[in-house]
């Protein structure tokens, strides 16, 4: 995920111009909309049922715009801030949460469902409302570590060390979600200035640094399945390990990967209602229906993330090879927008330049 803030081409422009078009005239021009818009990024998924059953519980079809990734899909809605072409955006996290606030993007909205979240997430900003969780972590490759005889790290300092020289790849955090987390996670872990003495081990150390996750995890780290790499620690997810059993050729019964628990570093996705919504109610009922059982349960093997309602049951293979962090690493909002480009740009210096 990009954190520089671009011009969206011309080309682009139009068509989000045609797009809110489309959707004004999908609500009828004045008569009771039929539809309800969602805005989100391009990893956002929910099974066919899931989506039928808010169809027919709220009488609206359910319309999803995906606009690449998440923090290009928050520029775009800030570009057309009050003249949304969606009802509700999806995909905010953490990290770009005060821009959305910032931007005068959303509209208040509470849901009556906030009561049934874990403790963790029940009293967002009134603005937002969280419905997803993931974790942030290094991934490692169990039979490479075992056939080197090398154990494999347990914590964010072990990368420093020298037998792990030219193991580990990592994203961009100007350019990659992860990236960010992780680089927030060694900020959260060294303090500020201290995680800049971090990096400079790390690339003394032979750390590579890929744009993007897909590049990192599927290219470059060893463990993947069927990846060339030859690096066998990544930067993905706590729910790594338990993707490469679901979608293993064949039944395992123990995942090729694990993930490290110290120095992970969560990542909360929260919904909104776009300011200026032409279709507001719908928006409600959507996010409403978001926070449902029915919903929250289809999250982990949907989009691979935690749900935050509490007491939903995970899929077996969360439960047997995921990292459910007790502590996970987070930095307060506030403090994430007053630094986040220095520390890009300090990052880039460091390790890129």
């Amino acid at each position: 995920m990009s954190l520089v803030e671009r011009l969206l081409p011309n080309a682009l422009g139009a068509a989000v111009v045609a797009a809110a078009v489309l959707v004004g005239a999908a609500c009828g021009g004045g008569d009771a909309p039929t539809e309800v818009v969602l805005v989100t990024h391009d990893s956002f998924a929910v099974s066919k049922g899931v989506r039928q059953a808010f169809e027919k519980e709220s009488g609206l079809s359910l319309r999803i715009l995906q606009a690449g990734d998440a923090n290009e899909a928050l520029n775009r809605a800030l570009l057309t801030a009050g003249d949304p072409q969606g009802d509700v955006i999806f995909g905010i996290d953490d990290s770009v949460l005060s821009r959305a606030l910032e931007g005068d993007l959303l509209e208040e909205y509470v849901s009556p469902e906030l009561a049934a979240l874990e403790p963790d997430f029940e009293e967002p900003d009134p603005h937002v409302t969280p419905v997803d969780h993931g974790e942030v972590c290094l991934n490692v490759d169990r039979a490479w570590f075992a056939e080197h005889g090398i154990a494999p790290p347990t914590s964010l300092a072990d990368l420093r060390l020298p037998r792990y020289r030219n193991l580990l790849v990592v994203e961009n955090p100007a350019t990659s979600s992860p990236g960010l987390a992780f680089l927030l996670a060694t900020v959260a872990t060294f303090g500020d200035p201290g995680w800049q003495a971090y990096w400079r081990d790390l690339r003394a150390n032979g750390v590579l640094a890929v744009d993007g996750w897909e590049e990192a995890y599927t290219q470059q780290f060893s463990g993947a399945a069927g990846s060339p790499g030859k690096r066998p620690i990544v930067v993905s997810y706590a729910t790594s390990p338990a993707a490469e059993v679901i979608f293993a050729s064949k039944p395992l019964q123990t995942s090729p990967t694990a993930a490290v628990e110290d120095g992970c570093y969560r990542q909360v996705e929260y919904a909104g209602i776009l300011r200026g919504a032409r279709n507001e109610d719908g928006g409600k009922q959507l996010i409403d229906f978001m926070l449902s059982e029915r919903f929250q349960s289809d999250v982990p093997g949907s989009m691979f993330v935690y749900p935050v309602r509490d007491a939903v049951e995970l899929p077996e293979a969360f439960v047997e090879h995921a990292v459910a962090p007790a502590d996970p690493l987070q930095l307060p909002a506030e403090r994430i927008d007053r630094n986040r480009d220095r520390w890009v740009d300090r990052w880039t210096e460091l390790v890129v330049r």
